[in-house]
């Protein structure tokens, strides 16, 4: 089955949150709006930011924000950022050959479901993502949540 990994979904809905606001904003913040767990979100949030994704700023005021426009940013190499390569099948995954390969009649049909996948993934940006109306905590709300 593919799955996107829970590292991956957290990693996409905090760069959706990110680009829904203009200020820096703490993994802890993130992690209690969508109750997530603070340790592992603050190690996704750093490998985001080591790949070029995120900025982070020190201080009182700090947190993260976006290091790129959210138009720029594809859910594909968000999800390659954290998990590595996207592999449907182990055909896929470089010179693998398995004892079927001589007389498989699926594999060609699975690369084009693989080639597929990873088309729509590379053309769905954090922006469009952004665009969804589903219900993202306000300041207002984080505010309640800390206290």
């Amino acid at each position: 089955m593919l799955k996107l990994t829970k590292k991956a979904d957290y990693g996409l809905i905090a760069l959706k949150h990110l680009a829904t606001g203009s200020a820096s904003v703490s993994a802890k913040d993130i992690a209690d709006c969508y109750g997530m767990p603070l340790p592992l979100l603050s190690k996704i949030l750093q490998k985001l930011a080591r790949s070029g994704f995120l900025r982070s700023e020190h201080g009182a005021s700090g947190g993260y924000r976006l290091a790129r426009d959210a138009r720029e940013i594809s859910a594909l190499e968000v999800i390659r950022a954290i998990d590595g390569p996207i592999i449907l099948t182990s055909c896929f995954a470089g010179a693998t050959v398995c004892g079927q390969s001589g007389k498989c009649t699926v594999r060609e049909p699975l690369r084009r479901v693989h080639k597929g996948i990873l088309q729509l993934l590379a053309g769905i940006t954090i922006s469009d993502m952004a665009q969804d109306d589903s219900e993202e905590c306000t300041s207002e709300e984080l505010t309640l949540l800390r206290n």
